[in-house]
């Protein structure tokens, strides 16, 4: 794959973020099936190395078939790009949330040290 990043000028953080998710994603797409798309091993890879911490934020605890059926939409056992991006959304969604969920207990308990 050639980068055409050279050509342009320096990436953003947000830039880099996203050029990061898609070489993730290719780094377990590539290892088996179709080379652009995540079988359920690879799927299940990849959410093992790469979610393990931000995936526990997510609400229901959902097994990797639960997920590979949630995002399969056109339900070809195979996870395209698009559709892990739901994933990577939902967990970066729900990571926000326990983010402020974790700010909120902590001043909630720097107040009651001011009484």
């Amino acid at each position: 794959m050639s980068k055409t990043s050279q050509t342009q000028g320096p990436l953003s953080e947000l830039e880099k973020a996203m050029d990061l998710i898609i070489d993730v994603f290719h780094h377990y797409s590539r290892r088996e099936g179709d080379r652009d798309t995540l079988t359920k091993k690879e799927l299940k890879l990849l959410i093992e190395k790469q979610l393990a911490n931000y995936l526990k934020h997510v609400k229901s605890k959902v097994t990797i078939d639960e997920i590979m059926k949630d995002l399969d939409v056109n339900g070809d056992q195979q996870i395209s790009f698009s559709e892990m991006m739901m994933l990577i959304t939902r967990v970066t969604i729900a990571t926000h949330e326990h983010l402020h969920e974790v700010e909120d207990q902590q001043h909630q308990h720097q107040h009651q040290h001011h009484h």
